[in-house]
């Protein structure tokens, strides 16, 4: 009787890797919209295939190791850890960016500001744009790569954060300044015709579920989530240029109180933006 077997039924009792993938996506669909392809892309990165071929053969098993590591992730997944964590890797304005619990995960909606930053600079030469609270570095860094002649810098208040963003510069050959820095206090006298600003603007009470997973400096904006607004507010126009924009995204429901607040610093309200969701999304200020 012939016992060898073939490397497809080697592991005994193995489930298929279509059955595994079914399974995988029913543990992560409380924490997810899209389970069965986080469950894809989590299987890929745990036996280093690609998602086609693992569909194109779901009767294959998983290699004892590669089932390890992809129950693992899947555990994390469905404890509601960003999907982006497990990669270690999101996408923002067609750059692939490194990022990590350090940093807050570039969302679509933050497109916006990079693409009303570059008409902004549209017309000027070697512009200074300003981005404060860079995070992975995505704004900075996506304005870089379609102005290569602007003089981007990066500011934000954690040195792990720092480390991320320049870790993607350095990856994208992208050349930013980075400043470690809590809002302006590292810039002195330095102007720049565009600030642009992505800041903590969720109210401290709702920093709860998968938001608890990212960094709390880059989220939480106190009670109301303003309080970020009312510090950049205070002092930016110290550093802005007299025709200089600034440009601050924020909560969909946050647009009013946000215009009472920039209004009372002494901010002329320029445009109102929403996103692609037609959501309010950008206030873009100048100085009065």
């Amino acid at each position: 009787m012939n016992t060898r077997r073939t490397s497809d039924d080697s592991a005994a009792g193995a489930a298929a890797t279509g059955a595994v993938l079914t399974a995988a996506a029913r543990k992560v669909a409380a924490v997810s919209t899209t389970p069965q392809l986080d469950a894809e892309v989590l299987l890929a990165l745990a036996t280093g295939k690609t998602r086609s071929s693992l569909l194109a053969f779901p009767e294959r098993t998983l290699e004892p190791v590669a089932a390890e590591r992809f129950a693992a992730s899947i555990a994390r997944r469905a404890s509601g850890e960003p999907l982006a964590y497990l990669t270690g890797e999101r996408e923002f304005f067609s750059l692939p960016l490194h990022v990590s619990p350090e940093v807050l995960i570039p969302r679509p909606e933050t497109e916006l500001l990079v693409e009303l930053t570059l008409a902004a600079i549209e017309r000027l030469p070697r512009p200074a744009v300003l981005d404060v609270g860079t995070g992975s570095g995505a704004i900075a860094l996506a304005v870089k790569r379609t102005r290569p002649d602007a003089q981007v810098t990066a500011s934000d208040a954690s040195a792990a954060a720092l480390g991320v963003a320049s870790a993607n510069a350095a990856r994208l050959a992208l050349d930013v300044r980075f400043v470690e820095s809590r809002w302006f206090a590292a810039f002195g006298g330095q102007v720049f015709d565009v600030i642009v600003s992505n800041p903590p603007y969720v109210r401290s009470a709702e920093v709860t579920g998968a938001l608890a997973h990212e960094p709390r400096l880059a989220l939480d904006g106190g009670a109301d989530g303003l309080d970020a607004y009312r510090q950049l507010l205070a002092a930016a126009g110290l550093h802005l240029t007299p025709a200089g924009a600034l440009l601050l995204e924020h909560g969909y429901d946050q647009r009013p109180a946000l215009c009472d607040v920039a209004t009372a610093a002494g901010w002329r309200v320029v445009a109102m933006h929403h996103d692609l969701a037609a959501r309010p999304r950008v206030l873009q200020l100048a100085r009065i």
